[in-house]
């Protein structure tokens, strides 16, 4: 019931007026105040790591620090250099240019005092400078788009904030136009080629085949421990993909959804003739010194026994491999992704092009024409 002086933050008399418009407008609608906020950038961003490592894995969260390091800078504690491993990365020498990569040019980054400051224009020429200087693909461009529309979306729903218009400029950023994806599969013939060259290394090439065969995530399988692989369940036996807290470690399935896959006749025959080395954590697939596995490691020695047969496959065409191989089998995309923990609509765009006769009867709408009191016959 008392009048208050407010500071609009501005000598531009329409603005003045429009700010006003939208006071009064909110006061109709209960709000307190409809004015942006000004919260400092390294706060609300801090405030935002620190929920995305509570409600998502590790690795996952890991990921996007890393593309708000890159957008914004070591702006705060929250997104510094805190692992041996990028530590070291970072100490290397650059890459060579990729095709299309600038070095000469700056790499810029969104700057601003506060977080409320930050438009849609600041957030485009970031992504375009990133493009022009690294060369990136359109589709980690519009994963940089993504990530920052995610941190406004969350700032502006749980953190408090209140944007100029109520609007996320994120969202007006146009996107980039990617490529239609190019699935690298194995044949056949090329599968018991990959097998036949691990013959040495009998863990590595049942590894591979369960990769080939079950068509696990790579992560999936470095966290399977023996209790994960029943050999009695029907048929030839199952592998469970489930949650689990191993030697105080928890670790669950990409998408959060425990699975079962069949094993089939091949992947038998490996598993069976399989000894596990004995492991601290009861894994099925330990690392050489008996503990759990690293991703990377095994991807670089994966990488060392590839090299030594002339081979370049990786974990990422063995799992393709196993869509591949049972789309062109015929199976229906639903059952392609209950097994393999994907959606069906990534199984389309990943498979369909693959499933055979598929489509088939949808072109015939017209019985054939006949030519001389005879049908027409189609070679």
């Amino acid at each position: 019931g008392k009048i208050k002086r407010r500071s609009l933050r501005t000598n531009n008399l329409q603005i003045a007026k429009e700010k006003l418009r939208q006071f009064e407008s909110a006061q109709l609608r209960g709000e307190d105040n409809p004015l942006p906020t000004r919260t400092a950038l390294a706060d609300i961003i801090t405030a935002y790591v620190e929920h995305i490592r509570t409600v998502k894995t590790p690795k996952s969260a890991q990921t996007d620090v890393y593309y708000l390091r890159s957008a914004f800078g070591p702006i705060c504690e929250a997104l510094q250099v805190n692992s041996r491993k990028q530590s070291i990365r970072a100490m290397k020498k650059p890459p060579k240019a990729k095709p299309g990569q600038d070095r000469r040019r700056r790499t810029q980054r969104i700057e601003a005092q506060c977080f409320e400051q930050i438009t849609t224009a600041d957030i485009a020429t970031f992504i375009a400078s990133q493009v022009r200087s690294r060369g990136l693909a359109p589709k980690t461009a519009n994963r940089y788009r993504e990530i920052i529309c995610r941190l406004f979306n969350w700032s502006m729903t749980q953190g408090g904030i209140r944007m100029p218009a109520d609007k996320n400029p994120a969202a007006q950023v146009e996107r980039y136009k990617q490529k239609a994806s190019q699935i690298s599969y194995l044949t056949l013939k090329q599968i018991d080629e990959q097998l036949d060259a691990l013959v040495d290394d009998t863990q590595l090439q049942t590894m591979v085949a369960m990769y080939i065969y079950a068509g696990l995530r790579r992560e999936e399988a470095l966290w399977l421990t023996h209790d994960d692989i029943d050999l009695h369940a029907g048929g030839n036996g199952m592998i469970r993909i489930q949650a689990k807290t191993v030697a105080g470690e928890y670790w669950q399935p990409k998408t959060g959804i425990n699975r079962a896959v069949p094993i089939s006749r091949a992947l038998r025959t490996y598993i069976d003739s399989y000894a596990p080395r004995p492991s601290i954590g009861g894994w099925f697939f330990p690392s050489p010194k008996g503990r759990h596995y690293d991703p990377d490691n095994l991807s670089r020695d994966l990488r060392i026994a590839q090299k030594a047969s002339s081979l370049k496959w990786t974990c990422l065409a063995f799992r393709h491999t196993f869509g591949s191989q049972l789309a062109s089998k015929g199976e229906s995309l639903y059952k392609i992704s209950a097994i393999m923990g994907n959606s069906p609509e990534i199984c389309r765009t990943h498979y369909a092009a693959l499933i055979p006769e598929a489509l088939t009867e949808c072109v015939e709408f017209q019985s054939p024409k006949k030519r001389n009191g005879k049908p027409v016959s189609v070679a």
